[in-house]
């Protein structure tokens, strides 16, 4: 068992295919402690609950969204937070379109394509950040709105009361010369690909039991895969191959320091509820 403070890392990385034959309710849902990741495909009404906002990212087709407030059109490439309660989804063609919640009670095990492991050092999704502007309403941000950090041009980052995500975008390859390898030590990552080919550096760092010692790993990630990083391990993502790299980074709860830097680019839409934390 891991104490607070360690630097163990308890499990794996969970690499989960999300283009996988659904189980019975049709449903491809991958999930972290404190999140899930649904993708969907059908053009069929989908809906979804959730006692926090929901984040539905639309990169190719729109949707039509109605949700317990009213109901809207969004439109492709754009970043929907949806309010809390119930919604229904419609793509406007075959997908994806990727709903990211950190609450699901409409959702039982069985829906899963994996299992979980607590780990008590990771901080909770709540109390919530507080919308402080167009509460319980339905917001849509194109996703070519957001300016991204002037020294971090692949990243646009976007929260809602419980999430926060970077959306990496890039053409070609990354360059294998400005990876950034870390690791983080309160929180998980999900890093899901959207478009193109990834490999995964996943390193374990030595603690004083080498029978927990092992080998860095390098995990090939096509299309529609969904990485499940826990606390402490070293990981970066590269890019490879000729054409178009999309890549979805995300957090439950909202990554503060990120928060700290002005970097995501509707933080002022909401008020921290642990300032400091």
């Amino acid at each position: 068992m891991a104490s607070d403070n360690d630097f163990t890392v308890l499990r794996d990385a969970d690499l989960i295919d999300l283009d996988t034959t659904p189980p019975a309710a049709g449903r491809r849902i991958g999930r972290a402690q404190n999140f899930s990741v649904e993708w969907i495909d059908s053009t069929q009404p989908h809906a979804a609950s959730s006692e926090h906002e929901l984040l539905l990212l639309l990169p190719g087709a729109g949707a039509h969204i109605e949700y317990e407030g009213g109901r809207a059109d969004a439109p492709g490439r754009s970043l929907c937070i949806v309010p809390a309660g119930n919604c229904t989804i419609t793509l406007d063609a075959p997908g994806p379109g990727i709903l990211i919640a950190s609450s699901r009670p409409d959702l039982g095990e069985q829906d899963y394509l994996n299992a979980v492991e607590h780990d008590p050092r990771i901080v909770a999704s709540t109390p919530v950040f507080r919308r402080v502007r167009k509460a319980g309403e339905l917001v849509v941000v194109p996703v070519d709105d957001i300016i991204p950090p002037a020294d971090k041009k692949r990243l646009k980052m976007l929260q809602t009361d419980t999430l926060s995500i970077n959306w990496v975008e890039y053409d070609g390859p990354r360059d294998r010369t400005q990876l950034s390898p870390h690791s983080h030590s309160r929180f998980e990552q999900g890093s899901l690909a959207i478009e193109g080919n990834f490999v995964h550096h996943l390193r374990t760092p030595w603690g004083n039991d080498a029978t927990r010692w092992r080998d860095d790993t390098h995990l090939q990630a096509d299309p529609r895969t969904l990485l499940v990083i826990p606390v402490n391990l070293v990981h970066t993502t590269e890019g490879v191959g000729p054409g178009y790299h999309l890549l979805i980074d995300m957090f439950s709860p909202p990554r503060r320091d990120f928060i700290a830097h002005n970097w995501i680019c509707n933080s002022a839409d909401y008020e921290d509820p642990a300032p400091g934390a």
